[in-house]
C-alpha cells in the first residue's frame, strides 16, 4: 500500500511539473513579448501567407470565435491585419503585419514546439505508449473530452489585455492594479 501512494505522490509532482513549466514559459512569453501563447501561435501560423480566420481556426485547432476574438487583440496592437480577398471581396483575410512579423522573430520558441521535436525523435513505440498513458490521465482527471488546441500555455486562450498586463505587472495586495 505505501508503494501505491508513493507512486501516486510522484505522479502528482511528475503533473505539477509539467503544469508549472506551462505556466513559466507562458509568464516569460507575456513579460518578454506581450503575447499569448494562443496569439503567438497564430501569428507563427501567418509566416506562411494569409488565411481566412475560418482556415486559421482549422489550422490551429481553436474555434472560430476565439480565433476571431484572438485577432482583434492582435488586429488592435498592429500585429496582423485583415484585408478583402482580391479575387472574392466577401472573403476577409488575414495577414501577418511587419511588426508582427518582428514581434515574432524576436519571440522565444513556443514550448510546444521543442516538446514536439523530443517526441519525435522518440521511438514509435515510445510515442505510442506516452499518447495513451496521456490520454489515460486525462480521462481519470475528468478531462478526456474537454476540448483542447495543441498549445501548452497556461490561461485563457482569449487572455484580455488587462490579464496581459496582470501577468507582466502583477499587484499582489488584492487591490486594483496600480497606475502606471
Amino acid at each position: 500500500m505505501a508503494l501505491q501512494k508513493d507512486n501516486v505522490d510522484r505522479m502528482l509532482s511528475a503533473l505539477r511539473r509539467v503544469i508549472r513549466a506551462i505556466d513559466l514559459h507562458s509568464r516569460q512569453l507575456v513579460q518578454s513579448h506581450g503575447l499569448t501563447g494562443p496569439q503567438a501561435l497564430i501569428l507563427r501560423t501567418l509566416l506562411d501567407g494569409g488565411l481566412s480566420a475560418g482556415a486559421l481556426a482549422k489550422r490551429v485547432s481553436l474555434s472560430q470565435g476565439t480565433v476571431t476574438d484572438i485577432l482583434n487583440r492582435l488586429e488592435q496592437r498592429g500585429l496582423v491585419t485583415r484585408v478583402r480577398a482580391e479575387n472574392d471581396r466577401r472573403r476577409v483575410m488575414v495577414e501577418l503585419s511587419a511588426a508582427g512579423r518582428e514581434c515574432l522573430a524576436s519571440s522565444p520558441p513556443l514550448l510546444q514546439d521543442r516538446f514536439a521535436s523530443r517526441i519525435e525523435a522518440l521511438e514509435d513505440w515510445e510515442q505510442t505508449l506516452l499518447l495513451t498513458s496521456l490520454q489515460r490521465i486525462a480521462a481519470m482527471m475528468d478531462a478526456g473530452d474537454l476540448d483542447a488546441a495543441p498549445v501548452l500555455s497556461s490561461g485563457s486562450v482569449r487572455a484580455t489585455p488587462e490579464a496581459v498586463e496582470e501577468v507582466v505587472e502583477p499587484h499582489t495586495d488584492g487591490g486594483p492594479p496600480k497606475d502606471r
